[in-house]
């Protein structure tokens, strides 16, 4: 169970209980449970002339490898325009979403990604405050990647493309 020791109600100690099946922190006090939501990410694959637009990370997980840009959807933020925003913040492009790659979560893990294809129109590939570099890279030479679970969403997305 993740750290959380008071309650953001009425600042009470929280204290596990089994409810809905599953132990929660739960407010001695007013008896508010604490549900850990999953966080979403959006991620946009960016194909240029047969080749894909990838960022080197500068933060960790994954500092120094190579993934396609990504990152939070805010509080309020549709995960499409997470996408677009992410695509420039990291890359200097602007993109137009063409479709949905996929949805992926695992088992145990608190993220789940959306990843969307997107068309470049406008901008110029530059690395982002997030990025150490932002380059283009071939399919059949892709860099070190930064999650183990790019590859086979990129692979996915390669068999899926007309």
């Amino acid at each position: 169970m993740e750290e959380v020791r008071f309650c953001q109600r009425c600042g009470s100690s929280l204290r596990p209980q089994m409810r809905e099946g599953r132990m929660r922190p739960v407010c001695g006090n007013c008896g508010a449970v604490v549900f850990f939501d999953p966080k979403v990410v959006a991620g946009v694959i960016i194909p240029i002339e047969g080749k894909i637009v990838m960022i080197r990370r500068s933060m960790e997980p994954g500092l120094g490898r190579w993934t396609f840009p990504a990152g939070f959807v805010d509080r309020g933020e549709a995960v499409e325009a997470a996408a677009v925003r992410e695509a420039r913040e990291e890359t200097g492009l602007e993109v137009e979403l063409t479709r949905l790659v996929g949805v992926y979560s695992r088992s145990g893990d608190v993220n789940i990604l959306v990843v969307y294809e997107g068309r470049v129109v406008g901008g110029t590939l530059l690395a982002g405050d997030e990025a150490q570099e932002a380059g283009l890279f071939p399919l059949d030479g892709l860099p070190p990647l930064a999650f183990a679970r790019d590859e086979g969403i990129i692979r996915e997305w390669r068999e899926h493309t007309t």
